[in-house]
């Protein structure tokens, strides 16, 4: 009788220790996006990326329930923000994440990090947040707006291309992404073309660079505006006359739209789908078996932020309301990156390797990108010392 009444007790207990995890409030988490019109490629890759891992993890991160309610900005900042107020007043979210374009991230980020809720950044990185406008409830798993153009431009200057036309879109990220080229490329700069955000047609602009014959152009125009570029491009029959630098033109949502005309296009980035690091081959594989198609840094961006807050979540034990214990499992990046070696810099940006990668076939006979080069290793970027932020 004794020992039934121990076993009783035993299973009691256990049944007991059970119950909490069971019944345990989900952590809320907002995902703002672009999620329809040209641009809605890059909020799917971003969001596919996070739930990957969410999904994989039986809905949960850090062994906690997690739901995740998204919100598509539709590229407007005023609809970014009353997407964000209905996140943070009503469905009293702890943790936003995604934020596709940086002038989507200048239009919410002082009213989330204010309100003590905590960003983490997918893809934006203006230089004001890198910067004096930096916050401690901010966390960026993608680069500042910078970086990716900045090894573009050491390595035009390293081809020795002389006289270089620059193109990008008339918003924070297009300035950022232009400045950028110009930190490390010592040429000259033949002219810098700004088109509108939602611009689709590029013949002024290509009529431009027929005439000032320049000996490379470089360019940055994510998403649908890369697909429409680079096709009026190569229609130009400029692709093989002057080579085609860009960030994030050639990428895996666009290549496959501008086909074999993109071969040996040259891109900046921190990441590439080949990148021989467990963790990636791991990402890509299983990304593919679910989606059907190659990730790219969009994808591969978010699911760093979801394997941050896997392990920021479980360091803190899903009581995410002790802030400062969040934002130190958050700081700490306890976490294997896609992208190999990973730490925050003092304005909780990555401290990353900058790439070059090159449009070329892989195993399977896709487009993909094929790392080359990696001029940049553990770069800082250009604005961390005016974020007042200590490490």
């Amino acid at each position: 009788m004794q020992n039934a009444w121990k076993g009783a007790a035993m299973a009691a207990l256990v049944a007991a220790a059970w119950v909490p995890a069971a019944a345990q409030t989900p952590v809320k988490i907002g995902f703002i996006g672009e999620l329809s019109g040209p641009q809605a490629s890059i909020g799917r890759d971003q969001y596919d990326g996070f739930m990957l891992v969410v999904e994989r993890n039986g809905g949960m991160l850090g062994n906690v329930p997690v739901k995740v309610i998204k919100e598509d900005t539709q590229l407007k900042p005023d609809v970014a923000n009353q997407a964000v107020r209905r996140l943070i007043e009503k469905e009293k979210v702890s943790i936003i994440t995604g934020v596709s374009f940086s002038n989507i991230m200048m239009a919410v980020h002082k009213y989330v990090t204010d309100q003590q809720v905590f960003l983490i950044g997918s893809n934006a990185g203006p230089s004001q947040i890198a910067g004096a406008q930096c916050s401690a409830y901010q966390f960026i798993t993608a680069w500042q707006g910078d970086q990716a153009a900045e090894v573009v431009g050491k390595y035009a200057t390293d081809r020795q291309y002389k006289r270089v036309l620059l193109m990008a879109p008339n918003y924070q990220a297009g300035k950022d992404t232009v400045a950028g080229f110009k930190r490390h490329y010592k040429g000259q700069v033949v002219d810098e073309l700004y088109t509108q955000l939602n611009q689709l047609d590029f013949a002024a602009e290509i009529s431009q660079v027929s005439a000032g014959r320049p000996d490379a152009v470089f360019a940055f125009f994510p998403g649908g505006l890369g697909v429409s570029f680079a096709k009026q491009y190569a229609q130009a029959g400029l692709m093989k006359k002057v080579p085609l630098l860009s960030v994030f033109v050639a990428d895996a949502i666009n290549l496959p739209s501008i086909g074999d005309n993109a071969l040996g296009m040259v891109s900046g980035s921190f990441w590439g789908p080949d990148l021989e690091v467990a963790a990636n081959k791991r990402f890509v594989e299983d990304f593919e078996k679910k989606y059907g198609r190659i990730p790219s840094n969009y994808a591969a961006q978010s699911y760093d932020a979801a394997q941050l807050l896997d392990s920021a979540i479980g360091k803190v034990g899903g009581n995410v309301a002790d802030k400062p214990a969040f934002m130190a499992a958050l700081k700490a990046a306890d976490f294997h990156s896609v992208r190999g070696s990973f730490r925050f810099n003092n304005n909780h940006f990555p401290i990353q390797d900058m790439r070059i990668l090159e449009v070329a076939k892989d195993r399977k006979g896709r487009l993909s990108l094929k790392t080359v080069a990696t001029p940049f290793k553990a770069v800082e970027d250009a604005y961390h010392d005016k974020c007042p932020l200590k490490n």
